[in-house]
């Protein structure tokens, strides 16, 4: 009796034991401990007949075969396998904590948009009850044990197969229940997921997992799979004639709405950009809610809007704005209108981490903007919303904080192309902030309820201390603190993190501990050589100019009041409650264009007002700032 034949029986034999939430397994030759996984995909694969190295491909595209401590992607995905159940994810929105207007203008009233709305399952995103039906065992176990997890997925693929009617033992023979697997509803979307699984199979790839697990699926060079196989699966066909997207991803055109509203008009602003305005940024946001509630959000005139959106299972793109124009979206005009705004499906109550399959779809995406409009591929130019500033000391507690420290800046930056700098010589001028994302766990709080410890997890934030030792206080924030309250360990709470790509200039240097100018305060983070929390790297800082004691920063780099036209109104400059003083050094980018867009329902009307009054962009704190180029000098740093 062949092995497979043997453990088809035994899955015969045992499915009513399943039926209870148990598992008789017959006893076998031990495993190596950090092998487990390896095992547990050979034994699902056998069992339901999936072709090992397809579940191996398919893991990977979602979760790269990590555990992710059992808690929920941010499209309510679990496990190795991302079955799905937003149930028990639930939603939440980062929209709920801080009152940010996305708009950011001080010209016209605040925006403050009502909330998409709790997520309610549909069956794209509940595969796990079909998971369950499958095999026997109760979603919660299959939630939470990843051996169990990957059977479920393995059982999801074998049924996809199954109802395709496609009887193949090849890998090839496999691309419909592949494609059908990614949840997409047209053809574009699911054969954008399947032909990146199957990349990966013909490539190979060997890792080790958050948890410890080393896990390897060998190259399959030449592998050529049936495509023909798409049109079985009754998907609608996708037009991506209208869509300013690169060739190989799927896009769809849902346009956002500009039209006049009482009191108003929505929800974004005609340009002519780049001729108009150069664009300087792309910012990396989370949605905070389902991929469905959020585009019906952005078709609402009285919503908000962004650029893009990508969802979560296979990172499938809609395009709401054209480029040219400016969505409201990041809390600051400035940004907004120099800056592309990309959303990507989430959730903040209890979503923890992001698939593999929308870092890939973003990174190919943001590489094909950042190459049209020349922007670097440098965490100066690439931002999260976390990283954009308060435009007034008033507006910055209430700035929104995504993606989060769970975003892994670094392996976005690999996939991007553009590793982050850094060697391994001693530390001397400027650090650029990388560590070991998996091991990398700060004991963060509040991301189910406010106070709870969060599951322990990689996470791309490094801690920041007034001492060089780890007991010692976090770093206060006068902006998000305005009270003179600590800064904590909430998961909202950034005060006093910085996070992996970003720069910052060295202070000073005491054995294996290295601090960072920071919000004109010394933080001290753990940096031993051997085990680089942030590495040397090259740029240029900036320092005041000598005979200044201190020098203002701001959150916009606006024109100087003599630059106005007489029917538009100054916009004044209030500086932040952050003090740059002499002696400290803050790494700088180049010299930014100081501008105001003003704009009115007629775009004809429409005017960048251009100043004379040159601005520098600084890393400040965890977000940039700007300070003007006048007060302060640009020093090389090695």
């Amino acid at each position: 009796m062949s092995r497979r034949s043997f453990l088809r029986r035994t899955a015969a034999f045992a499915a009513p034991v399943l039926a209870t939430g148990l598992l008789v397994v017959a006893p076998a030759q031990a495993v190596p401990g950090d092998q487990q996984r390896q095992h547990d995909f050979a034994a699902a694969a056998a069992e339901f007949g999936v072709p090992e190295s397809v579940l191996l491909g398919v893991s990977f595209l979602e979760s790269r075969w990590d555990y992710n401590a059992g808690t929920p992607s941010t499209g309510a995905g679990y496990g190795p396998m991302h079955l799905t159940d937003v149930r028990a994810a639930g939603s939440g929105s980062h929209h709920d904590e801080g009152d940010e207007d996305p708009r950011g203008d001080d010209a016209r009233p605040a925006k403050h948009p009502h909330d998409p709305g709790p997520a309610t399952p549909v069956p794209g995103l509940q595969t796990i009850d079909l998971a369950s039906s499958l095999t026997g065992v109760t979603p919660d176990v299959l939630r939470t044990d990843p051996a169990q997890n990957i059977r479920g997925g393995a059982a999801v693929l074998a049924d996809y197969q199954r109802r395709l009617g496609a009887r193949s033992d090849s890998p090839a023979g496999w691309y419909g229940a592949v494609a059908r697997y990614s949840g997409a509803g047209d053809t574009a979307a699911a054969a954008a997921f399947a032909d990146e699984v199957f990349a990966t199979l013909a490539s190979g790839v060997a890792r080790r997992t958050d948890d410890g697990q080393s896990l390897r699926l060998p190259p399959a060079p030449g592998l050529t799979p049936h495509r023909d196989q798409l049109a079985a699966l009754g998907l609608r066909a996708t037009d991506q004639s209208t869509v300013e997207c690169p060739r190989g991803i799927s896009c769809e055109s849902v346009p956002a709405p500009y039209q006049e509203i009482p009191g108003g008009y929505g929800n974004h602003d005609l340009a002519n950009r780049p001729d108009s305005q150069k664009i300087e940024y792309i910012v990396i946001h989370d949605t905070e809610g389902t991929w469905d509630g959020v585009l019906k959000a952005v078709q609402d005139p009285k919503y908000v809007s962004w650029h893009y959106t990508l969802r979560s299972a296979d990172g499938h793109i809609a395009q709401h704005v054209p480029t040219k124009d400016v969505p409201w979206h990041a809390g600051n005009w400035y940004v907004n209108s120099k800056s592309i705004g990309l959303e990507h499906e989430g959730f903040a109550a209890k979503g923890t981490w992001y698939t593999e399959a929308m870092y890939r779809t973003s990174a190919k995406l943001v590489r094909y903007l950042a190459a049209k409009y020349r922007i670097p591929l440098d965490r100066k130019h690439i931002l999260g919303h976390d990283n954009v500033p308060g435009t007034t000391p008033a507006t910055i507690k209430g700035m929104h904080w995504d993606p989060g420290p769970y975003w892994d800046w670094a392996h976005y930056f690999d996939l991007l192309g553009a590793p982050l700098p850094g060697s391994d010589r001693p530390i001397h001028d400027v650090v650029t902030v990388n560590p070991d994302f998996a091991s990398n766990r700060p004991a963060f709080t509040g991301c189910e309820k406010p106070g709870e410890p969060c599951p322990p997890r990689g996470s791309a934030s490094v801690i920041l201390h007034t001492e060089p030792r780890a007991d010692a206080p976090l770093l206060t924030d006068a902006g998000l603190h305005p009270d003179g309250s600590p800064t904590t360990m909430a998961i909202s709470d950034h005060g006093s993190r910085a996070e992996a790509g970003q720069q910052y200039a060295v202070a000073e240097v005491r054995g294996d501990w290295t601090a960072i100018w920071y919000l004109g305060q010394k933080g001290w983070f753990h940096n031993p050589p051997g085990a680089r929390t942030a590495r040397p790297s090259f740029g240029l800082v900036a320092e005041p100019k000598p005979g200044l004691a201190t020098v203002p920063v701001y959150g916009r780099a606006y024109p100087e009041p003599e630059a106005y036209p007489p029917n538009i109104p100054v916009q004044q400059l209030a500086p932040l409650p952050y003090p740059f003083a002499a002696g400290q050094r803050y790494s700088a980018g180049t010299p930014v264009a100081p501008e105001y867009y003003w704009t009115n329902f007629d775009a004809s009307r429409n005017k960048v007002v251009r100043g004379k009054t040159r601005y520098v962009e600084i890393q400040l704190g965890h977000r940039v700032a700007y300070v003007k180029a006048d007060d302060v000098r640009l020093v090389p740093a090695f």
